[in-house]
């Protein structure tokens, strides 16, 4: 059984069966401010998602699809997001500083407030 916590980690956020969160169909998942530091979020649908504030540095997202995520104010330093799907994603605020974006659909994602994203990649 996973279960995620918020940042703090006293409020789990969401449970899951099984053992991994890679390739899981997470579509609409409310995860604000939720703590997935060096998680493997690889192949996962993360569609729709709340991911705003949430600390997902080093995490694997390689080949995730994150399409209308709102990722505002999230930290994604060092994150792996080669080969990732953000088509209208929200990253206004996020950080991507050390992030990996080889081949992923940016093109149409959300970046408002751009003094504050940083793209190393």
């Amino acid at each position: 059984m996973i279960v995620i916590y918020d940042k703090k980690g006293f409020n789990p956020l969401l449970t899951l069966e099984g053992d991994t969160l890679s390739g899981r169909d997470l579509r609409g998942a409310q995860l604000r401010e939720a703590n997935l530091v060096q998680v493997d979020l690889s192949g996962a649908d993360l569609s729709s998602a709340d991911l705003s504030h949430a600390d997902l540095r080093l995490a694997n997202l390689r080949g995730a699809r994150l399409d209308g995520c709102n990722l505002s104010h999230a930290d994604l330093g060092g994150a792996d997001l080669s080969q990732a799907s953000l088509t209208q994603a929200r990253l206004g605020g996020a950080n991507l500083s050390g992030a990996h974006y080889e081949d992923s659909a940016l093109s149409t994602a959300i970046l408002q407030q751009e003094s504050a994203i940083a793209l190393d990649g």
